[in-house]
């Protein structure tokens, strides 16, 4: 299997090097054709003095505006290039510095958790009161102790010791039977 992988890799290598060298004659064939197309070659048989000088001045003058075209066209490079590398310093910022946002606590009822799990398609209502174990009122009031006396220094002196006790035993096995 590495062998395979391996002679891949080299067809790829190979492949992806001529397709290089490919591209680099067809920039040279289109930087000719280019050139062919918008510089004339220059004539110089034949041309007086006074001929040649008006055609450096001419050259020179073509010279000047192309130097200032590529001057213009580098400084819009060298700032956007500039701009580009301030961005990416201000993302990676914002990347470092990035805090996260405390949470807040939410509530949120079952059928919102369910419908959120499940999907808006199913409608699942869940009545979480109906599994509560239900108190009846009757039960608690049958709790409450009987007050024998109004005053409750008379029902602390009549509770307290053995025979306090004693009644509380009687009271709570009268109210059983």
């Amino acid at each position: 299997i590495t062998c395979t992988m391996c002679v891949l890799q080299s067809l790829m290598v190979a492949k992806a090097k001529e397709e290089l060298d490919q591209e680099i004659l067809d920039r040279e064939e289109e930087k000719q054709r280019y050139l062919t197309e918008r510089v004339p070659p220059v004539l110089i048989d034949g041309l007086s003095l006074t001929e040649l000088q008006r055609l450096c001045q001419e050259l020179h003058a073509k010279i000047d505006l192309v130097d200032e075209e590529r001057y213009d066209i580098e400084a819009k490079v060298s700032l956007n290039s500039c701009e580009i590398k301030d961005l990416n310093i201000k993302v990676l910022d914002l990347r470092g510095k990035f805090k996260r946002p405390n949470l807040r606590r939410v509530r949120v009822s079952a059928d919102a958790i369910l419908r959120s799990l499940l999907g808006s398609k199913h409608k699942v209502s869940m009545d979480l009161r109906a599994n509560l174990k239900s108190v009846k009122k009757e039960d608690t009031e049958k709790v409450k102790r009987p007050v024998e006396d109004s005053d409750w220094r008379k029902n602390v002196e009549a509770m307290s010791g053995m025979e306090g006790r004693k009644k509380m035993f009687d009271a709570a096995k009268g109210a059983t039977q």
